[in-house]
């Protein structure tokens, strides 16, 4: 069984192991790199999670095993907007429906929050069932990214999409 709840300081370790794992096994879908975040300090990925809302999937034994992030913009004229990042699922768990499980989470927290009007994410074109997920929660595209990513001198596009509330 898993149970969906929000990622806490506590769970620090479990945060930054799942997030290796998603930047090792699947480097052409993230903007950043394991090579770079492996050597990242204690007190930026703490710093990660209090900065953000991380919306975590935890199997009985505790193991993080899928999350979403969301991070709302900063300043007076990027307030109306937020960005969805570090979508991922554990290959052992995936098909079970807890990528949607985590966006409903995310989507019962912010959509209350005052002010937000949309929220923005990008995702490699060639991640059609990351494509589908986020088109059936109501993203639309806005535009593609050529070479968004380059990977061992292999340039992926992105697909940008946002959802208005």
């Amino acid at each position: 069984m898993v149970h969906i709840r929000s990622v806490e300081l506590e769970d620090a370790k479990a945060f930054w192991a799942l997030r290796l794992e998603a930047l090792k096994s699947n480097p052409e879908a993230f903007g950043a790199s394991y090579e770079d975040a492996v050597q990242l300090p204690e007190s930026e990925i703490q710093q990660r999670i209090t900065g953000s809302l991380i919306v975590g999937a935890f199997n009985d034994q505790n193991q993080l095993v899928g999350m979403v992030g969301f991070k709302r913009e900063q300043g007076m004229k990027l307030r109306h907007k937020g960005m969805i990042w570090g979508v991922y699922v554990s290959p052992d768990y995936r098909g079970q429906g807890l990528a949607t499980a985590l966006f409903k989470e995310l989507f019962d927290r912010i959509s209350g929050l005052e002010g937000l009007q949309q929220v923005n994410l990008a995702v490699v074109t060639t991640n059609a069932a990351a494509i589908r997920l986020y088109r059936n929660f109501g993203f639309v595209t806005y535009g593609i990214e050529k070479n968004a990513l380059m990977y061992e001198g292999q340039g992926y596009d992105e697909e940008l999409m946002t959802y208005f509330f």
